[in-house]
């Protein structure tokens, strides 16, 4: 007994020090409850709006920032960058009321179909999500009939969002380039 007990306050005083350093408390950060926060329960929104890329004509809503060399001779035009600042309308027609802007940038990403590489803010500017954003960062596949990209995150009423935007082209004109895309978003928040 006499040699089990040392060793048994040795283990103690190792366990207790492993548990107390594996605790958050650092100087820059600490572990807090969802309730300190005062966050009310978890609910579902629909949005449904439109988004109007422009990148011809004398009033573009996206412009080309970036392109690689290969860019002239890739059918999927790999390697482009470009920065938008794109209407989001009630409807499909230009005139519409705009609820919000899209905000961010794409990148055509694969070798071997149009597929664009998103990062976006929605950010709102009508009705109670006014000055509310939620963030997309995802893969589109343009030509899909519909394609699935994640929403990550989102503030003002969006704060701690997450779910996913289903985007669907209403309109594509070959020749400019230009579209509108049919967005139905579904996210959780508070």
């Amino acid at each position: 007994m006499a040699r089990i007990f040392p060793k048994l306050i040795c283990l103690l005083a190792i366990l207790t020090f492993l548990i107390v350093s594996g605790e958050s408390n650092h100087g820059f950060s600490r572990t807090l409850s969802l309730k300190s926060k005062q966050l009310k329960r978890e609910k579902m929104s629909h949005l449904h709006f439109y988004f109007h890329d422009i990148v011809g004509g004398r009033n573009p809503t996206a412009i080309r920032v970036a392109e690689a060399p290969s860019t002239k001779t890739s059918a999927t035009g790999f390697g482009i960058v470009t920065m938008m600042d794109d209407p989001l309308t009630e409807r499909p027609e230009a005139t519409s009321k705009v609820v919000g802007r899209a905000q961010g940038i794409y990148a055509s990403a694969s070798q071997s179909e149009v597929a664009f590489l998103m990062t976006l803010n929605f950010a709102f500017m009508e009705g109670k999500y006014n000055g509310s954003t939620l963030s997309i960062l995802g893969r589109n596949t343009v030509f899909s009939e519909v394609r699935e990209m994640p929403v990550v995150g989102g503030s003002g009423l969006f704060r701690f969002a997450r779910g996913y935007a289903l985007a669907k082209t209403n309109w594509f004109n070959i020749t400019s380039g230009d579209a509108v895309v049919e967005y139905n978003v579904y996210v959780i928040h508070y």
